[in-house]
This record gives structure tokens, C-alpha cells and sequence, in this order.
């Protein structure tokens, strides 16, 4: 990309060097903090996110009082200062109110407020944002308009930011459309991976064989040969616990159920006392919480974990493979879904009823071909998708690397 003719030094190390007809501004002589304290019942409230400011939903859970809230004009700049919501920012297109703990600034005259959007939401900009902040831990790090008013900023002359901010919306939104059909891609090559699964569990792999109507109407027909048992025959429920030595498991619906150490999503303990929690071994199944929403998860650990769960052991190893396809299969899920009692987080599967729904069994040989089948396509529908997936990283990642040096005249434009 074209670069200007001439730099020189910004003197700011988060900033480096600039175009020499660029100016260096702290933030307080450009924007003013906005600070008067309003009531969500006359100014509806805004969320701050990665997204910018947007509309808070009516079900978002509310962590403030709705009288004692900021007000925020439209044009106004609003970060988020907690550094657990790194990169929750943005110009808000609307008037109205947002929690305490975000900092809102008006501009001082009119400006290119879009500029300045792209420019703080910078990654660059984002790590001086935090890096001058104060805290105990990650979590409770914050930084305070006192801090953020004094951070240098590069600052181009007012006609170039509408040149630079037409052209970062120019390429970004080319971006945004080629990732979004990459995106939809992934989506469909799932939706071919649930197929595929699907028919494998519950049609077989002979597209001729004579079928017969599943005693589990939500299965279908399948196979006349295969037989059909209820889960309870097919289980024993493990309810053993005080093994506070093994390590503290979770359910996942992505990785199956695993060391909390190995979980990428931080994980709140809440049990106190771990002789109570339930033990599981490898090769066991878990019906969680969510298992309604994504099927039954595989423990492929042993350890213990919360006494709510149902824990299944199979009468025979041999099906292991088999039901690891047919618990996260879509028909199975829909026989999940007419045995949750409960509303809303309270929901559960009731275990008894659940048992006596028949699942299919096909004869053993039958089972080993159809793990080998569903292993070999998965296997090519994964690939295709992490090729898209990393496509779509690099993407993203030269979308903020674009912006970065658009705002800091790392590139003419």
C-alpha cells in the first residue's frame, strides 16, 4: 500500500510515526466526559459490546439501578472501562442511558466522530487504553477518565478523516460480505455433518433395506432388522460420589465432558464441598443441564462432577461408539426436548421418562460400519470447515490490522 511522503516521530510509542502534517492531541482537549446521571425510564437503555452501543433486549439481565444510570446523546463516544470487556466500544447512534461503569464522551466541536470510532477501536488504541489503567487482577482492572483523558492520539486534518473513514468502510464492509459467506458456509457444512449423522444412526448405510416404523416415533422408520430397547435397559444410572480426589469435571456440548482445566470458558465452582459431587468415569455419558439443547456428552475423563447431572454407564462397551453418534443426533435431541421439565435455567431432563423411549440398535458389525462411515465424513466435513474458519481469522485479522494503520496513516489512502 502507497504511504505518505514524509513522517516524523508522534513521540507516543503505542503511536510511532506520522504523517508530518499530522497532529498528536490528548483526548480531554478533544472530547469532554459526559457525566449527568439519568433514569433508564426517560432515556431507554444502551448496551456497550464488541458490537458498539446498541439497544439493550428486554431479557438482558440488569446489573445497575435503572434511576441512577448516564446519559448518553447521540454521536457520543462510549467505552466500557472494566478490561474484561476489552474492545466494548463505539460511537452510539442513539440518545439514551448506560451503566456506570462506562465512561461517555461528547465531542468538543464538530468532528468526524466516525474517525475517531475506528481509530478507538483500534487494537492498538485498546491496549493503551488498558495498559494506563489500574487493578488488582484482570478482572477488576478498570481505567478512570483521569487516566483516559491523557492519552495521546494521532489526529489527521478534518478532511482527510472523511477520506480515511470512506475508506475503511469501503474495505471493511467488502470483508465483512466475503466473511459472512464464508460464515454461511460453515453453517451449511454443519448442517451437512447433522445430516450425515442423522441418517447414519437411525436410516443405516443401505439406502435399500426394508424399514419399519420406530416404536420412538421421533426416529422415524428404520431398518426392519434392527432391534429396538429402552434406554433404561440399555444404562445403569452411576450415583457414587465422595471422591473428592479426582479432579472437578464439566460438561461441554462442543468437547464432551472434561477436566475444568482444559475448558477454555471460565467455569464457577459453586459446590463447597466436593465429597458431594458425583463420580464419573471415562466412557461414561452425562446428562447436563444444556444436554437438552445439544445432546448427551461423553466423558472422556474420569472425575467428579455436579450431584444434578445423570450419570450413564453402558450395559455393553460395545455400543459406546454407536450412542456417542446417536446422543447428538437431531432426532435423538428431539426426544431430549419431550422429556425436560422446568422453565427457563430451572430446566431438567427428567431421567425416568427418558428412559422409556426405545432406541435403535443395529446388529454389531452393523454399528462398527456406521462409526466408520459417520468418523470418515465428519472428518472430511471438518477439514473444509477449519479451512474456511482459518480463512476467515485471517480475515478479521486484516480488517483490524487495515484500520490500525488507516487511523495512524500507516498507509495513504
Amino acid at each position: 500500500m502507497e504511504r505518505y511522503i514524509s513522517y516524523k516521530d508522534s513521540g507516543v510509542s503505542w503511536i510511532g510515526d506520522i504523517p508530518e502534517h499530522w497532529e498528536v492531541k490528548k483526548i480531554g482537549s478533544l472530547f469532554v466526559e459526559r457525566r449527568e446521571k439519568v433514569s433508564d425510564k426517560e432515556y431507554p437503555a444502551l448496551s456497550v459490546s464488541k458490537q458498539g452501543v446498541t439497544p439493550q433486549l428486554e431479557t438482558a439481565v440488569k446489573t445497575d439501578n435503572g434511576d441512577n444510570r448516564k446519559k448518553v446523546c447521540k454521536d457520543d463516544f462510549v467505552v466500557n472501562s472494566r478490561s474484561d470487556r476489552k474492545g466494548s466500544c463505539g460511537v452510539s447512534p442513539y440518545t439514551g442511558s448506560v451503566s456506570l461503569i462506562n465512561i461517555v464522551l461528547s465531542p468538543r466541536k464538530n468532528t468526524e466522530i466516525e474517525y475517531f470510532h475506528h481509530l478507538f477501536r483500534s487494537n492498538d488504541y485498546i491496549e493503551e487504553f488498558y495498559r494506563i489503567g489500574r487493578g488488582i487482577v484482570a478482572d477488576l482492572w478498570t481505567t478512570r477518565y483521569s487516566e483516559m483523558r491523557n492519552i495521546y492520539i494521532p489526529l489527521p486534518p478534518s478532511d482527510e478523516q472523511r477520506t480515511i473513514v470512506d475508506y475503511i468502510e469501503d474495505k471493511t464492509s467488502k470483508i465483512d460480505a466475503y466473511v459472512a459467506d464464508k460464515e454461511k458456509e460453515i453453517e451449511l457444512l454443519q448442517e451437512l455433518k447433522q445430516k450425515t449423522i442423522a441418517d447414519a444412526v437411525t436410516k443405516g448405510l443401505n439406502p435399500d433395506a426394508k424399514m419399519k416404523d420406530s416404536k420412538t416415533s421421533l426416529f422415524g422408520q428404520i431398518p426392519y432388522h434392527w432391534e429396538e430397547r429402552k434406554m433404561k435397559y440399555c444404562f445403569s444410572e452411576r450415583s457414587e460420589k465422595n471422591h473428592p480426589e479426582e479432579p472437578i469435571l464439566c460438561a461441554t456440548q462442543s468437547q464432551g465432558v472434561i477436566p475444568q482445566s482444559m475448558y477454555q470458558n471460565r467455569v464457577v465452582v459453586v459446590n463447597k464441598g466436593f465429597e458431594g459431587l458425583k463420580f464419573v468415569k471415562a466412557g461414561d455419558f452425562v446428562i447436563s443441564l444444556r444436554s437438552f439443547e445439544g445432546g448427551i456428552e461423553y466423558a472422556y475423563y474420569q472425575g467428579i462432577i455436579s450431584a444434578a447431572y445423570t450419570i450413564l454407564t453402558p450395559l455393553n462397551a460395545n455400543n459406546t461408539d454407536y450412542f456417542k453418534f446417536l446422543f447428538k443426533s437431531y432426532p435423538f435431541i428431539q426426544v431430549l426436548q419431550t422429556c425436560v421439565t422446568g422453565i427457563r435455567e430451572g430446566q431438567n431432563i427428567n431421567y425416568q421418562m427418558l428412559g422409556r423411549n426405545f432406541l435403535p440398535l443395529p446388529p454389531s458389525d452393523e454399528q462398527q460400519a456406521i462409526v466408520a462411515y459417520i468418523e470418515e465424513k465428519c472428518e472430511k466435513i471438518d477439514k473444509l470447515a477449519s479451512e474456511l474458519q482459518s480463512e476467515i481469522d485471517y480475515l478479521k485479522e486484516y480488517k483490524q490490522r487495515l484500520i490500525a494503520d488507516c487511523v495512524t496513516g500507516q498507509v495513504k489512502v
